[in-house]
């Protein structure tokens, strides 16, 4: 780990962001330019006093998942990503396997959505981008361990039957989707590691993950339309909008809907979200 260098080159790419680049309100006048440390830290999901250690040179060697965190929350091209990983003595996601990486583009759009709450899924279903209004719909992923922020092993494993699904309609059929869809995702990346242990888990810890496992089926749909039973709005229909492998998941209603006027309530800054 080349501490030194590693803290020079994540203070660059801090000072060259503004705010509104991230989704984040300017305020007022700034000392110093590009984002602060905590607004860094935020947006990577990381403690703002482990973030200063490792602007500082003297921060503990990040895993791969930190790295991850901070190339999205400081908007890196691939080869800025690869330079990250390379300073901190990581060895970049193998080639073979499914990306985490998000395109600028996408955070881009997350960003700058204001009336659709958007997530950003992996091809293992790890939750790994979204966007304001996705947290006041449905919780800050910021804050979940990450066996919470993956949806399949949420599905089957979280030991809260009511917190698995937001409310979510139809969520006994999400199983088989996941399922065959994660199976689809490692005939697609067989050298996956991250793959291959999260089926290993399901498979040995949920009885129901095994059943339609051993049933063979591969990639079986998605669903373009689901209902939501809120907290704090009430019921909700929304158009649900998937893409392959990296599920870029954005939950829209027509203008003037209930749906709609609920997601203008919950973008509300001071709106109380689900405890």
């Amino acid at each position: 780990m080349d501490r030194n260098h590693l803290a020079d080159f994540l203070r660059s790419k801090r000072h060259r962001l503004r705010p509104e680049d991230v989704g984040l309100a300017a305020g007022g006048r700034r000392r110093t330019p590009g984002l602060k440390r905590d607004e860094v830290a935020w947006l990577a999901n990381i403690s703002v006093e482990y973030y200063a250690r490792l602007e500082q040179a003297r921060g503990s060697n990040p895993s791969g998942r930190v790295l991850i965190e901070l190339a999205r929350a400081l908007r890196l091209t691939s080869d800025e990503r690869s330079h990250l990983f390379s300073l901190a003595g990581v060895a970049a996601e193998s080639s073979g396997g499914a990306s985490s990486e998000v395109p600028l583009s996408v955070l881009s759009l997350l960003d700058h959505a204001t009336d659709m709450a958007a997530l950003v899924v992996n091809a293992c279903y790890d939750i790994i981008a979204w966007n304001c209004l996705a947290v006041a719909l449905f919780e800050d992923f910021s804050a979940l361990e990450p066996a919470r922020r993956n949806l399949v092993h949420r599905h089957f494993l979280d030991p809260d039957p009511d917190s698995r699904h937001y409310g979510l309609a139809n969520a006994e059929e999400f199983g088989s989707f996941a399922v065959g869809r994660l199976r689809a995702a490692a005939g697609r990346y067989p050298n996956d590691q991250r793959i291959a242990a999260l089926i290993t888990t399901l498979y040995e810890q949920s009885p129901d993950f095994a059943r339609l496992w051993d049933d063979g089926g591969v990639d079986v749909g998605f669903h373009s339309y689901k209902a939501m039973h809120h907290p704090v709005v009430g019921i909700l229909h929304f158009d649900c909008v998937p893409v392959r492998d990296h599920y870029l998941i954005c939950f829209t209603a027509p203008a003037g809907s209930p749906a709609y006027e609920a997601l203008r309530v919950l973008s509300t800054p001071g709106t109380r979200v689900r405890s």
